[in-house]
């Protein structure tokens, strides 16, 4: 058995728990450590029964409960070298809990193996994450300007994808944004739109994904309808069936989504 929770989603700040019953984990922690307790206690956990947090990168919208937990909890860190000295320099006696490996690197929590994968984004070593347990598989994908070929890779044969569906992009062109911050966000280095999430959840439903969950949406460039018409159009052009054969959710932005089975 394996499943997911997200605590918290978009630009504001993203959280979501992996558990197999025995273990669990959070991907990222980028809300109040407050928040992020009470949404473990809406899904039956404590925050003292973390076991690991799985950091994507050191943005702030992905780090910010650090301290706190770090000061709370006897809970171990992991991520890339590069974003862990990066997190280190803004969060001073922290190093001893991390464990750090390569992009690319596997590793086990109890009866939890973890994969990494290089994700295309203007920080020092992103990475997203695979999760498996038997022959169940949950990957995360966010905060990346294209989709890289490992991925790709990664997402392949995934039941559940967590998906980035950033920004509309006529809302992003005719938002208040400066220009130069309106095209760091629509670069190679930047975020996925909805067409380019939408197309990379309907390559992973031709690829056996039954599960797509809409995350990191930007409050100021995009709507949640909006970003959930675009996965459907797009899943539907590849023969599959919305809620039958894949299911297709909007993570919400402070509050938990409530378990789902990966």
């Amino acid at each position: 058995m394996l499943k997911v929770a997200t605590l918290a989603s978009g630009s504001s700040g993203n959280c979501a728990v992996v558990s197999d019953g025995k273990l669990h984990i959070l991907l990222d922690a980028g809300t109040s450590a407050r928040r992020i307790a009470q949404g473990l206690r809406e899904l039956g956990l404590e925050a003292r029964e973390l076991a690991a947090v799985l950091i994507t990168h050191e943005h702030s919208d992905h780090i910010s409960a650090l301290p706190v937990l770090c000061r709370q909890l006897d809970v171990e860190l992991y991520a890339t070298q590069g974003t862990a000295l990066q997190i280190c320099r803004r969060i001073p006696g922290i190093e001893g809990r991390f464990r750090v490996f390569d992009p690319g690197e596997g590793f086990a929590l109890g009866e939890l193996i973890v994969g990494s994968f290089p994700i295309s984004h203007d920080c020092a070593c992103p990475v997203g994450y695979t999760v498996s347990k038997g022959r169940r598989r949950l990957a995360l994908c966010t905060d990346t300007g294209k989709v890289t070929r490992e991925a790709a890779r990664a997402i392949r044969g995934a039941d559940t994808l967590i998906g980035e569906f950033n920004y509309d992009p006529a809302q992003l062109r005719d938002g208040s944004y400066p220009p130069a911050l309106k095209e760091r966000i629509a670069g190679d280095w930047g975020h996925l739109s909805n067409e380019m999430g939408g197309r990379l959840a309907a390559w992973a439903v031709e690829q056996g994904t039954r599960r797509v969950v809409l995350a990191h949406l930007s409050q100021d460039n995009n709507r949640p309808e909006r970003a959930r018409q675009a996965a459907c159009q797009a899943i539907e052009a590849v023969g599959a069936r919305i809620g039958q054969d894949v299911a297709v959710s909007v993570a919400p932005r402070s509050e938990s989504s409530g378990w789902m089975e990966v």
